[in-house]
């Protein structure tokens, strides 16, 4: 159980890092009458995370909704999400049903306006206190769990108890470290650069997204006119970008079906990337210890759902633990309701991009779908649903909709076959 009120603690939840799942969740604990503290190892409020594919999918948008963002993220230029994918049989194309409602959306917006927003709107919420360069050393430890924090800050060491302890310090999370937390660990065999780019136009002004079998690219159309540019081949092609990574890294856009006319643009960042970024997944739990965002799950960056998914951690963990958090419930209940909540949502959707980080063509249910897509606009509204993480892996390879794309392609078939030769009869 937890404690009562007159433990003594400094706050009753401590956050560590005031990213865009750390914000989000203070905001949120904090509109629940939970006083957090929000801790952020850099010291310049306007930091943002550089390595990201800046979009947010449509599973995000009830929080951003509830965060209060959307009418601040359209006014700072944000760009609805729209996209259309490359596949050897074609584009794949989702559009609205004939008198049907408008495609779920979020946003492409880059990191550099999203996480100033959402920190500063963290920083003005009652009962959050934003604490710039305090970095996390240590935990505090007490009756077997964890009841504060260490940390190292402009003015010297510090020691903050807290009743939960949040890890939102992304995938090489201190806090889970320290608290002993295993990961689990796969290996990524593509590897990934980007770059930002203005005055580049794109197929229908959205974004744009190549499946290769295995090489992958995108194209995310972004605020301020500046598109974000990332390829994510094979290593096989790591030596190349070694030896020139602009050269390997034009010349592979260049490449590309309907390429993007890379040539004439301009480029205002370097091209930056990674050529190691394995998935980790860890529990998102212990005793006093919450993980969120990439602390708790990194998955392959080329689905671009790290960010909703951050935003949708901090969501579930503030529903589950917000009373708990203030003195007013099972603190360890709490935790094991939203860990078995993340674990739900998110283990199927990692399992399938665990496999396809293998950089391996597609296999023959994805290839069934993704070719019915390709040809089907029904079929490509659902696969829609499953790229925006509305819809979770059962429900996108259910047998109605495998049924569907095999009804599809068997259709497709017969209309591309020859005509029987009707001149021939019998004598």
């Amino acid at each position: 159980m937890t404690k009562p009120e007159s433990a003594g603690y400094d706050y009753d939840v401590v956050i560590s890092g005031a990213g865009l799942a750390g914000s989000a969740a203070a905001i949120l604990l904090a509109r629940r009458g939970v006083r957090v503290a929000l801790l952020e190892r850099r010291s310049d409020p306007e930091a943002y995370k550089v390595l990201c594919t800046h979009s947010i999918t449509a599973n995000a948008y009830p929080v951003l909704d509830e965060l209060g963002l959307v009418p601040a993220l359209e006014k700072a230029g944000a760009v609805r999400n729209e996209a259309r994918w490359y596949t050897r049989w074609g584009w794949i194309e989702p559009r609205a049903a004939p008198e049907g409602p408008e495609l779920p959306y979020a946003y492409n917006v880059r990191r550099s306006t999203l996480d100033p927003l959402i920190r500063s709107r963290a920083a003005e919420t009652p009962g959050v206190d934003l604490l710039l360069g305090h970095h996390v050393t240590g935990l505090v430890r007490e009756g077997g769990r964890t009841a504060g924090v260490r940390a190292s800050t402009p003015q010297g060491d510090r020691e903050i108890r807290a009743r939960l302890v949040v890890g939102a310090d992304g995938k090489d999370s201190a806090v889970a470290k320290i608290a002993g937390i295993p990961v689990r660990q796969y290996e990524n065999t593509r590897f990934g650069y980007l770059a930002h780019f203005r005055n580049l136009p794109l197929h229908g002004g959205i974004g744009q997204a190549w499946f290769l079998e295995p090489d992958m690219a995108y194209a995310f159309p972004n605020d301020d006119g500046v598109t974000v540019l990332a390829v994510l081949p094979d290593k096989k092609r790591l030596p190349a970008f070694r030896e020139d990574l602009e050269g390997s890294f034009f010349e592979f856009v260049r490449g590309l079906p309907e390429a993007p006319p890379i040539d004439s643009a301009e480029r205002i960042t370097k091209i930056t990337g990674t050529v190691n970024y394995p998935l980790h997944t860890r529990k998102p739990t212990a005793p006093g210890v919450a993980l969120i965002g990439d602390a708790a799950l990194t998955s392959d960056p080329l689905w671009g759902v790290g960010c909703g998914w951050a935003l949708q951690s901090a969501q579930w963990l503030t529903e589950a633990v917000a009373p708990a958090a203030a003195g007013r419930g099972d603190l360890d209940t709490s935790l094991v309701a939203y860990g078995r909540r993340h674990r739900r949502r998110l283990l199927g959707h990692q399992s399938m991009a665990v496999d396809f980080a293998k950089a391996r063509p597609f296999n023959p249910v994805e290839r069934l779908v993704f070719s019915a897509a390709a040809r089907d606009e029904a079929v490509a509204r659902h696969m829609h649903l499953f790229a925006q993480r509305l819809i979770g892996p059962l429900r996108f390879l259910n047998p109605v909709a495998l049924a569907k794309a095999s009804a599809v392609n068997i259709k497709h078939r017969k209309a591309a076959s020859p005509p029987a030769d009707l001149s021939r009869t019998e004598s």
